[in-house]
């Protein structure tokens, strides 16, 4: 029945896996005939996996490489004791296909938010200028429904770039009263111009 051929079937399995055991453990003394003998038994199924999960044929070719130069280069590490070699292996295959995932997704974001920051918005100098012209004779209109003690005020501390102690010096008057005239002239002009607090 199919039980005797089962059990030889099972045993070549056993039989090959304790041969990429011994191969690897002989890779580990650094024999290149054994790394070269696991390479060529090892390598599609690598490939395979990679491919799995990069998609991409150029790219799992490129990581399956790398991965075999790293067993060649960790084969002291590998502990038969901890598994198979085939599956300690896949493991690094699998682990480093995965950075090789995250590193090009993290690429693609810093190029996306490199080029957004760069890409220069629409610009329409003319109509820049006749909004800023338009939005100056609004305040210039407003400006005349002040007082001109609050008018004088506001042209020296927003036009002439002092601060309220400038201003006070300047107009012989205290710093308190020059405060109250700013705050009284600024909430006259918000009502002028119509802007909400």
């Amino acid at each position: 029945m199919t039980t005797d051929r089962g059990q030889r079937d099972d045993a070549e399995g056993v039989e090959a896996a304790a041969t990429l055991e011994s191969l690897l453990l002989q890779v580990a003394q650094g024999d290149a005939q054994s790394f070269s003998e696991l390479y060529d038994r090892t390598a599609a199924r690598v490939l395979g996996l990679v491919r799995r999960v990069l998609v991409d044929h150029s790219q799992s070719e490129e990581v399956t490489q790398e991965v075999l130069l790293e067993v060649w280069r960790t084969a002291p590490r590998f502990e038969q004791a901890r598994g198979s070699a085939m599956s300690w292996i896949l493991t690094m295959a699998h682990r480093r296909a995965v950075d090789r995932v995250r590193s090009s997704q993290s690429s693609h974001d810093r190029d996306e938010k490199i080029g957004l920051r760069d890409i220069e918005a629409d610009y329409d100098s003319v109509s820049e200028t006749v909004e800023i012209r338009i939005e100056h004779e609004r305040v210039k209109r407003a400006m005349t429904q002040l007082t001109a003690l609050q008018r004088e005020a506001i042209s020296l501390a927003y036009y002439g770039g002092y601060s309220h102690t400038e201003v006070a010096t300047l107009l012989s008057v205290p710093v308190g009263t020059v405060k109250t005239r700013l705050r009284d002239g600024m909430i006259r002009l918000r009502d002028a111009l119509g802007v909400t607090s």
